[in-house]
């Protein structure tokens, strides 16, 4: 293996060519393949599940250490969201412009996924295993994609004992933040059924609405949580009402809603379910809850800190531990081992013309390849 890494730009500017809106599949994990098999790494690549949400390419690239050697994982996805129009250069074309590289997942994620490439060879083979769990389904459902790849390297003995994810965690430079944990995510279908009628006959019919409004009242009412050390307050909103009666004098026979709650540690989605749902039978509706994640926490210690000092080495600044923001599969990956995310400012990830400060792709390649190499040592 060459002691020269490859070129950070080089790598992500072939990801961002390869077109990859979620579900990623083909090119993008040809493109990755052939970034890692020459630094010594064994690709498996699979796909899982069914429509709707599947089948899901995954793949799982993993270089073995020494016997007995600690086992580091990289982890990330290829898949971008939509473009959309406007963007100055095609989006799937990358683009430098002064001291920027533009292109869809330039910052979300495959700038950070070019980092990690150039980070693993960086690090030599004896200093331990590597891994790479890469899915094609993280802006998406994600019913098959990271979930798959945890089966799957369960099944063959390649559980790491560290896992960081490329997540674009930064906020006004590289290095601000990074993330230790997420709040979980659950959302639930509320429905009242009632009996259709003319509103001159209100006493031959059962209005749904006024049920449903005093459901949604008491649950605006609630409070979750004061927040805690590490997780703001648990919230729940009102996303979606819906009755779908054209007619001025029709009293409806049905009305629902949609609530999203993001919930920090003290509680589970199954407990914010039931809760929910004794509250939608005492006003004579039902609730459909379901969990998109849990809420996580690494607590702050050894890997938190190896990570703040490979930062702060780069930087000259130590990254602020922070829970905020929506989910991310480390969700998935907090059952594996303790996970961090940390990666490049995240300004303008899901916008047009997305973008990463060149400079910002070297430093970041340069703290992964630290985080690594520390990491393995223990």
């Amino acid at each position: 293996m060459s002691n020269t890494p490859p070129s950070v730009v080089a790598i992500a500017e072939a990801l961002i060519a390869c077109p990859s809106v979620t579900p990623a599949a083909g090119l993008v994990f040809d493109c990755l393949e052939a970034q890692l098999a020459p630094l010594g790494f064994a690709v498996h690549r699979f796909s899982a599940g069914q429509a709707p949400d599947g089948p899901v390419e995954n793949l799982f690239a993993i270089r073995p250490g020494p016997e007995g050697s600690r086992h580091f994982a990289f982890a990330g996805h290829v898949d971008v969201v939509p473009p959309g129009e406007g963007w100055t250069s095609a989006p799937f074309a990358p683009e430098v412009r002064g001291d920027l590289l533009y292109g869809r997942g330039a910052v979300d994620m495959k700038g950070a996924i070019a980092a990690m490439v150039a980070a693993a060879a960086a690090v030599p083979r004896e200093a331990g295993t590597l891994s790479f769990i890469i899915t094609g389904d993280e802006e998406g459902p994600a019913r098959f994609g990271t979930v798959a790849l945890i089966d799957h390297m369960r099944g063959v003995g390649a559980v790491p004992n560290l896992c960081l994810v490329g997540e674009p965690t930064s906020v006004s430079r590289l290095g601000d933040t990074m993330k230790i944990g997420r709040r979980g995510s659950t959302n639930i279908w509320l429905e009242v059924e009632g009996k259709e009628g003319h509103v001159a006959y209100p006493h031959l019919a059962d209005n749904p609405i006024p049920k449903l409004v005093a459901m949604l009242a008491e649950l605006d009412a609630l409070m979750l949580d004061g927040g805690t050390d590490w997780f703001q307050a648990s919230n729940l909103e009102v996303t979606d009402i819906e009755v779908g009666n054209p007619a001025t004098n029709v009293i409806p026979a049905r009305a629902a809603a949609r609530l999203s709650i993001r919930f920090n540690d003290l509680h589970t989605g199954k407990e914010l379910g039931e809760r929910v749902s004794a509250i939608a039978r005492a006003h004579g509706g039902t609730a459909r809850p379901v969990v998109y994640g849990e809420a996580f926490l690494t607590p702050p210690g050894l890997f938190s800190e190896l990570v703040s000092e490979a930062v702060e080495a780069e930087t000259g600044i130590r990254p602020e531990a922070s829970t905020s923001g929506g989910t991310s599969d480390a969700r998935f990956l907090k059952d594996l081992c303790p996970v961090i995310e940390f990666g490049l400012c995240n300004a303008t990830m899901h916008k047009r013309d997305e973008a990463v400060a060149i400079a910002d792709l070297d430093t970041l390649a340069r703290i992964y390849a630290r985080i690594a190499k520390a990491g393995l040592k223990g």
